[in-house]
């Protein structure tokens, strides 16, 4: 997939912005601040329909607008030339697809991935697990239209549990109707969590060789909240928990407090890495999101990288672009043009939410 044109309004500091790409690899420079990494994340909406680093479509709209509008023209391996439009509003989405309003979410996830390189991505080895859980399941339902609805259907059940929870009388009955739907959502959750992380774990395993030279091993291991992820287990665990639950008032068990654990070398990322094997880590993470997400979809996702190579070493950085797919687009962001060696770039600065294009240039010839 290309994408080869790009229009943007209202979008965070973007009033308008109207980019035609040409060729497989363009560059954003410009400060930092300027809207860059901001047309990144309208790129990268268009695979879920959610921003890589907001919750909240409030979020996305211009200040003082009402609505915010992508549009992005793209050449399809299956689809040939489509036009993809959304509009944002503070209080939902609407999907257009070739002029046709697309009003089920599953009949669009998998058409359009895109995979974001994240200078923030770091965190998803030193942070949270939510920031984590919230990587898988966005990449999880992106493609996967089962695994979308199995999340949605787990996440309206636990919080309808937990607002009788938090209400304190909450009585077995009221929790037990909940718990019914909970349990299978649950187990459904876990076992293709399961099944993901194990396919994208191998593929990380490889990425990870190829940008450090095979001198180590590493990958990521899925962590459940328990083991037995059976239905009839998880809702054995729920009735049994009730009264701790009630305690604290939330739902104590379950996949929303599910992990998972980069490793090197066999030990946890986390606390004996270096910060170039963390680097490198969450680099072959997306490298292996990328090649997942054209496996399950048979379409060459779009590579948007947001300033993620400059605390890589020269070595482990051209390693990195050796290993990316010869044939996907980039889209890259900096503070200065990439190095020489990594080929023509059309460049576009970057000023205050505007977009100016400045041809086709490398290092050596800007």
């Amino acid at each position: 997939m290309r994408l080869r044109k790009l229009t943007l309004r209202h979008f965070r500091n973007v009033g308008f912005a109207a980019l035609e790409f040409s060729g497989r690899q363009q560059f954003l420079v410009g400060a930092n601040g300027q809207g860059k990494t901001n047309l990144l994340e309208a790129a990268g909406f268009l695979t879920a329909l959610r921003s890589f680093r907001a919750a909240e479509n409030k979020l996305l709209v211009g200040h003082g607008q009402h609505t915010a509008t992508i549009a992005c023209e793209l050449d399809h391996e299956r689809q040939g030339e489509t036009k993809v439009t959304i509009k944002l509003r503070h209080d939902g989405k609407e999907l257009w697809c070739d002029n046709a309003r697309v009003t089920k979410l599953g009949d669009y996830l998998g058409k359009f991935p895109t995979v974001v390189f994240s200078s923030q991505d770091l965190q998803l080895v030193r942070g949270a697990p939510a920031g984590r859980r919230r990587w898988l399941d966005m990449t999880l339902a992106a493609m996967d239209a089962t695994y979308l609805r199995a999340l949605q259907t787990y996440t309206r059940a636990l919080a309808e549990r937990n607002a009788l929870l938090k209400k304190g009388k909450a009585d077995d009955g009221q929790l037990a109707a909940f718990e019914r739907t909970l349990a299978p959502a649950a187990a459904q959750l876990i076992a293709l969590r399961t099944e993901g992380v194990k396919t994208i774990g191998t593929a990380v395993t490889a990425a990870y060789a190829r940008v450090c030279d095979d001198v180590e091993p590493a990958g990521i291991v899925y962590e459940p909240n328990f083991a037995d992820a059976s239905e009839d287990s998880l809702l054995a665990r729920l009735e049994s928990g009730r009264a701790r639950d009630a305690q604290f008032r939330t739902t104590l068990v379950g996949p929303h407090r599910d992990d998972f654990r980069f490793s090197v070398k066999h030990a946890a990322a986390k606390d004996f890495a270096s910060e170039g094997q963390q680097r490198s880590l969450v680099l072959a993470l997306r490298l292996a999101q990328a090649a997942w997400f054209q496996a399950k979809s048979g379409i060459r996702p779009v590579l948007l990288a947001d300033d993620v190579l400059g605390e890589l070493d020269p070595a482990r950085r051209r390693r990195f672009w050796a290993a990316i797919d010869p044939e996907s687009q980039v889209i890259a962001t900096g503070t200065s043009l990439p190095d020489a060696e990594l080929g023509a770039w059309q460049v576009f600065e970057v000023a205050d939410g505007d977009f100016v294009e400045k041809g086709t240039k490398t290092e050596a010839s800007a």
